[in-house]
């Protein structure tokens, strides 16, 4: 990104309102259905990172290097491929379209996961964003919970009751 870009952008995230207070310069009051699936798998990425994060707290407290290596696995897009079928039967049709909507998202694949793997995983983090931004606490809390023990499940090999 050249600087002149950079600085644009900067330049438009914020504004001072009459009041003197800052607030957003644009793009407020979109409808969260509007928004690209790649946005909703943006922010759905970080609400899953510091559930997982938050959780593995009650695991170890100390070993910082322990958690994060825990933590780097269990989000990692393998992982969150393998939640996400998991699920699939569990889901509303609004939230089927969105995974799919999340899967069929054009960017760029690491080489850590296949592109049907980071594929599922973008649909599975947009249908985790949408949740939040749609403040459906309880329906999210259920999905990140089941997604959770099926990872955990699959890193130790156990199989579901």
């Amino acid at each position: 990104m050249k600087f002149n870009h950079f600085q644009s952008l900067v330049d438009n995230f914020f504004t001072v309102n009459e009041a003197g207070e800052l607030s957003p310069a644009k793009y407020q009051n979109i409808p969260v259905d509007r928004l690209p699936a790649l946005v909703l798998a943006y922010l759905g990425d970080a609400y899953f990172t510091l559930y997982v994060r938050t959780r593995l707290l009650g695991y170890e407290q100390n070993k910082v290097r322990v958690l994060h290596t825990f933590d780097a696995k269990i989000v990692s897009a393998v992982m969150q491929a393998k939640a996400v079928k998991m699920l699939k039967n569990e889901l509303s049709p609004e939230e089927a379209d969105i995974v799919r909507r999340g899967r069929n998202a054009k960017s760029t694949v690491p080489k850590s996961a296949t592109i049907a793997e980071y594929r599922l995983a973008t649909g599975f983090e947009a249908l985790i964003g949408y949740l939040y931004l749609q403040k459906q606490e309880a329906r999210l809390s259920e999905i990140v919970d089941k997604a959770f023990a099926i990872i955990s499940r699959e890193m130790t090999n156990i199989s579901p009751k």
